[in-house]
């Protein structure tokens, strides 16, 4: 699994990191980030639950 997060159209809404705390968290600024070291999801089930529940779409999950 691959994921991506298109920080040109986070707005930092944090539902990722809400839904996903193992694998999203919130940069400096608020936006969405990845876990460092969990970039490939660690086979959280709640990864694709997350990229759902963005706002505005800005998460990508590729496998």
């Amino acid at each position: 699994m691959r994921i991506s997060i298109d920080h040109d159209v986070c707005i930092g809404a944090g539902q990722c990191a809400l839904t996903a705390p193992g694998v999203f968290t919130q940069d400096d600024d608020g936006f969405g980030a990845l876990v460092p070291g969990r970039e490939d999801g660690g086979g959280d089930p709640l990864v694709r639950e997350a990229a759902r529940g963005c706002p505005v779409r800005a998460i990508e999950v590729a496998d």
